[in-house]
């Protein structure tokens, strides 16, 4: 099979298109013959170094993705060679063929496409845990996202608003501001000095937001800045670079709430995989949910989607194609 590899840490020029040996299927494991699969920051973070990689090169990157089943260990039940399913937080997914433990595989109904299981299910699943787990959005709520026309900004614009709040963004060029407004937010800003007091000055109160959902690191600061007292920062992300460190003291003089977040904290177990998926396919099915047309790469181009990552001038999810 065709994989997208790579034997030492580095930039985008580490990634080869190479040909490895097909994945045989284990107890509780299922083979799925990719169709679309998801590029994520954290791939970048691997391919860096970043990251712990267990094994030896050749690496594979790749954590998310849809297709088709191809083979199904004996003693699985439930399903079956040609079944449409998608999976999130299973190595080894930049390849033809990915080797996949039943426990993470994720029906698709039929109105869900290949590229929409592979756009929506690792950052729709993020956004979810967010904004229901993490700082529990409520009516009327205001709420600061970073990157708002990222792939999970834009998520977690969609779901903060149906909730009730209102959203206001963060994002660096004019272009990406359009889109986050597309998306749903109710004002935009782009990352310029004072920006935290602007957010202030945008709260109904004057007195900040409620929350901040921080993706960038480096901004943790001026995040706690721009929400209220009593009011939460998440941290989920560095896309910028590694936080500041965080003097327990402020917190409990501005009466203000840090939590951390990752995903496989809060989604551990495969029923609640498929309900908070469900839900998020629901809601694409309803209309109340919409996804920017991913920008699509053949695999074998990944090192080219790995640049435009990077380079931060993408909107929306980025996919590869087998």
């Amino acid at each position: 099979m065709k994989a997208l590899i790579f034997e030492q840490f580095g930039g985008p020029e580490v990634l080869k298109y190479a040909e490895l040996p097909r994945p045989k299927v284990s107890e509780g494991e299922v083979l799925v013959q990719t169709a679309s699969i998801g590029l994520n920051f954290a791939d970048v973070y691997r391919r860096k170094g970043h990251y712990h990689l267990e094994g030896k090169p050749p690496f594979i990157l790749g954590y998310e993705g849809s297709g088709i089943v191809a083979e199904v260990a004996q003693g699985v039940k439930g399903i079956q060679i040609g079944d449409r399913v998608a999976f999130a937080d299973v190595p080894f997914a930049n390849a033809e063929i990915v080797r996949v433990p039943f426990e993470r595989i994720i029906p698709l109904p039929e109105h869900i496409s290949f590229e929409q299981a592979a756009s929506v299910l690792l950052q729709g699943l993020t956004a979810h845990y967010l904004t229901n787990d993490s700082y529990s959005v409520k009516l009327n709520d205001e709420v600061l996202v970073h990157a708002a026309a990222g792939g999970v900004g834009q998520l977690l614009t969609q779901l903060c608003k149906l909730k009730g709040a209102r959203v206001i963004g963060l994002t660096s060029s004019d272009d990406k501001r359009a889109k986050a407004l597309e998306a749903g937010a109710d004002e935009v800003l782009l990352y310029r000095e004072g920006w935290s007091d602007a957010v202030k000055r945008w709260s109904m109160e004057g007195g900040g937001v409620h929350a901040a959902y921080d993706s960038v690191g480096v901004t943790l600061m001026e995040s706690f800045a721009a929400v209220r007292p009593r009011g939460t920062v998440v941290f989920y992300g560095m896309a910028g670079g590694d936080p500041p460190h965080v003097d327990p003291r402020m917190l409990m003089d501005s009466s203000k709430t840090l939590t951390g977040g990752d995903l496989w904290n809060h989604v551990t177990s495969k029923d609640e995989r498929i309900e908070r998926a469900n839900e998020l396919f629901a809601f694409l099915r309803d209309g109340r949910l919409k996804l920017e047309s991913p920008t699509i790469f053949p695999l074998s181009e990944g090192a080219e989607a790995h640049r435009l990552l990077e380079s931060r001038t993408s909107t929306g999810k980025i996919l590869l194609r087998p």
